[in-house]
């Protein structure tokens, strides 16, 4: 048990250094996938939201990152958040059924599943749910979209889709973003969001 823990520390370094460094192509580089990737930025993503107050039944209730589609990452998101806090929650994350989607806090949308996007939007009816998805307009609605840009995993946000139902998104998350529906931007580093990986 004590080296799975050390190996699984090590992985997570690993990786975060990669993506300090070199950014998604060095970390591809260096054997780790793309939806690695991508569950390292999930997490890191809820530090720098704020929810309603209301959203938690408890100071100390879990943050459920909900899958919605076919589960792109086997069981990658699980070792990146086991054993994790935001703020007092501990992070759980299972795929989730349509009924379910207003449970979550994060909520990633699968490829499988974009096509359902307005029953999905209909569905969350303004609940605090930041919504993630890849390769997909933000202009959709959704709060969070993955591109690769230049063999890097990049981001743009609509923040103007979580000012709606509550959320505030931290303007050092904006700044990071490629683009958002504000206005422009260039591509920023990505050493912060990585450093509070730790």
């Amino acid at each position: 048990m004590n080296f799975f823990f050390k190996w699984r520390a090590w992985w997570t370094a690993v990786l975060m250094s990669q993506l300090l460094w070199g950014g998604y192509a060095a970390a591809q580089n260096s054997g780790f996938s793309e939806y690695q990737v991508k569950a390292a930025f999930l997490y890191n993503f809820g530090k720098f939201v704020e929810w309603p107050t209301n959203d938690f039944a408890s100071t100390n209730a879990p943050l459920l990152i909900g899958i919605y589609g076919q589960n792109p990452f086997g069981n990658d998101l699980a070792e990146v958040i086991t054993d994790k806090y935001i703020n007092g929650h501990p992070i759980i994350t299972r795929e989730v059924s349509l009924n379910e989607l207003k449970l979550c806090q994060i909520l990633f949308i699968a490829q499988s599943r974009q096509k359902n996007l307005n029953e999905i939007l209909r569905t969350l009816d303004g609940a605090s749910v930041l919504t993630v998805t890849e390769n997909l307009p933000i202009e959709s609605g959704i709060m969070i979209n993955f591109v690769i840009e230049d063999d890097r995993i990049r981001f743009e946000i609509n923040n103007t889709a979580a000012q709606k139902v509550g959320l505030k998104l931290s303007s050092k998350l904006l700044t990071l973003a490629i683009r958002t529906t504000m206005r422009h931007k260039t591509a920023q580093p990505i050493a912060f969001l990585c450093a509070r990986y730790q």
